[in-house]
Order: C-alpha cells, then sequence, then structure tokens
C-alpha cells in the first residue's frame, strides 16, 4: 500500500515495516511536511472525500497483549471499524517516521514487540529524530491524530492522576495533551487503578469536557460504574456530533472532548474480584518501592495474572465497544459536512 504524508510534500519511498526510513533527512526520519503523520492511501483518500476515519492507538498491540494474540486483536479492531463503514488509522512510529494508518507490514512490524519503543507525547521527537520505532500511547496517538485532521480516536482507558497524588505528584501526560488539543476519544473512563475522583477534577480545571455514552456514571475500564457522576449524558452519535460542532463554534480552547461508554455489565471484571485483586496489587508494588513509569505496567500485569487473564478479555470488550462507537461518531461527524 502506497504512503502519503497529510500535507502536499512528496510520498515515501517505502512503507512502515520495509525497515527502512522513509522521507528521511541526513539519516534521521522526518514524518513529512511541518511534522504531520505519513498517511496510508486508505486513510488519505476518506480524509479527502469527507469520509469517517478513526484513530486507533498502537500500545495496546505492543505493549498491552501477549504474542500473537496481539497482532490479531489489531487487525480485528481495524475490520471492526470498516464494518461500520469508517476507515482506522492506526498510529505508530516506524524507522522514525510517523504514520496515520500502517499497512500490513507497520502493523506486524509493532506487534512484534523487538525494539518497539512506548512512546508518549514526549517522546515523538528524540523517536524521529533517531530513527526509532514505537508505539503510541493516548497522549501521542491523539496529537498526530489531531495534526493528520483526524477528529475521532478509539481507546480503551485513559491515564490519569495515580493514588497518593498528593505525595508523588504522579500524574499521565495524556491529561495536560488532551485539554490542548482538539480531538474526540471515545474511551471506557480511566484505569481503575488510578485515583478516579481525582483525575475527573483534573479534566474540569484542564477544560476537558467529559460526556457519558449512555450512562450518568463515569465508566471504571474494568467495570462499568466507577461510582463517580457525571454532569453531562448523550445516547446517540448525532448527539456526540453536535457537542463537537458546538466545540468548534465557541471558538475557545482547543481541548478534546471525552465520550465515556462503560463496559457492558456482562462483560466487566467482577467488581468484588476487581477490589480485592487491586489492593494486593497496590500494597505489592508499595512493598517493592515501584514508583514512576513502573506503576501501571506493574498494577496492569499483577490483574492479568490474578484473574487468570479475567481483566484483559474485560479490557479487549471495552475497546471493541469504544472501536464500534467510535466508528459511528466519526460518521455522524463526516455527515455533517
Amino acid at each position: 500500500m502506497s504512503q502519503h504524508t497529510a500535507s502536499a510534500s512528496s510520498s515515501p519511498s517505502s512503507v512502515p515495516g520495509s525497515g527502512s526510513g522513509s522521507g528521511s533527512r541526513s539519516g534521521s526520519g522526518s514524518s513529512g511536511g511541518a511534522g504531520v503523520p505519513v498517511l496510508s492511501e486508505e486513510v488519505r483518500e476518506a480524509l479527502d472525500r469527507g469520509r469517517p476515519v478513526v484513530a486507533l492507538e498502537s500500545t495496546i498491540l505492543a505493549h498491552g497483549l501477549p504474542r500473537p494474540r496481539n497482532l490479531a486483536v489489531g487487525v480485528e479492531l481495524e475490520a471492526l471499524v470498516r464494518a461500520e463503514g469508517a476507515v482506522p488509522a492506526t498510529v505508530a512510529v516506524v524507522d522514525g517516521v510517523a504514520y496515520a494508518g500502517l499497512d500490513k507490514a507497520g502493523l506486524e512490524r509493532i506487534a512484534g514487540g523487538e525494539g518497539v519503543r512506548k512512546l508518549g507525547h514526549r517522546d515523538l521527537a528524540p523517536a524521529l529524530a533517531t530513527g526509532a520505532t514505537g508505539a503510541t500511547t493516548v497522549s501521542a496517538t491523539a496529537f498526530l491524530a489531531a495534526r493528520a485532521g483526524i477528529r475521532v480516536f478509539a481507546t480503551g482507558g485513559l491515564g490519569g492522576v495515580h493514588r497518593e497524588w498528593a505525595t508523588t505528584q504522579d500524574e499521565s501526560a495524556d491529561l495536560a495533551l488532551l485539554a490542548r488539543t482538539r480531538i474526540t476519544v471515545v474511551c471506557a473512563g480511566v484505569k481503575s487503578i488510578l485515583d478516579v475522583p481525582g483525575t475527573l477534577q483534573r479534566l474540569e480545571t484542564l477544560g476537558v469536557g467529559v460526556l457519558g455514552y449512555g450512562t450518568e456514571r463515569f465508566p471504571g475500564f474494568y467495570l462499568a460504574d466507577s461510582g463517580e457522576p457525571l454532569d453531562w449524558t448523550v445516547h446517540r452519535p448525532e448527539e456526540v456530533a453536535a457537542v463537537m460542532a458546538a466545540q468548534d463554534a465557541l471558538g475557545g480552547p482547543r481541548s478534546a472532548l471525552l465520550v465515556a461508554r462503560p463496559v457492558a455489565e456482562s462483560d466487566q471484571l467482577d467488581p468484588e474480584l476487581h477490589d480485592r485483586v487491586l489492593a494486593r496489587a497496590l500494597a505489592e508494588c508499595a512493598e517493592r518501592g515501584i514508583t514512576g513509569q513502573a506503576v501501571t505496567p506493574f498494577l496492569l500485569g499483577f490483574l492479568v495474572r490474578a484473574t487468570g487473564g479475567a481483566s484483559l478479555e474485560a479490557n479487549l470488550a471495552a475497546v471493541r465497544g469504544n472501536v464500534r462507537l467510535g466508528a459511528r461518531i466519526a460518521g455522524a461527524w463526516a455527515a455533517r459536512a
């Protein structure tokens, strides 16, 4: 599949996964004019024609799932977007080039895991400059998708304010990035290992809008209900698109809109099991002195092992539903054009 930049600059000479950087300067990767990601032909044509496009993160493929299931899930999520009449744009950095839309080789490269770094927004510049390959987190995916002109992004759970924030000051880069990036993010709330009330307060402070989709309670990632109330609820993709249009009409700070869709109760992790295992995970994390960026992967990994994989299945159920809804919202948004 040929690739194109989102600007009028010339096409790169190779596709992601080919093993060589494209659009490079002096041996370093470049993602095209003004830092705009390279688009797959499918994504480029969809954007040019006003068709719906949904951005997908790649961290779940490289760092969130065991191999070889991760590649199968990546292919499945793209198929779910297409089944709803939209075009998927999986975002990643390959050989120092940022892409929105990967071909088969690109997906395989990211899912392979070898030498694939985890890239937040702050990591993008060094990754491009050094020719690195990496999977994008929520913050990096949102940033690159918005740069490419993609308005809707579907993921699992967001990062947020960590527990013991008053002591550690540990907060995900997702929140500040979303406060200055005009994109609609469909998610299952924030990861339940975090301080959910603190995260909602921080989102309010940062001016990031939050809509409950078919719920008046903020979802809890693995759980359908975190116990926290929401101020605004919508029930149809067209309502979300109307809020997006109102954001633009107001002309205020270019912040994101979060659409919080709960996992179905039939697919959620048993709440008692969740609370019991999470308490054990937090205690062991403290005993081992694990801090900083190592906390989240430790806790999530602990939950997967201690629940016999049930937490992973709840995560995937949430992601699948979010991807479908994201495609429908993208369709409603495209229909307004």
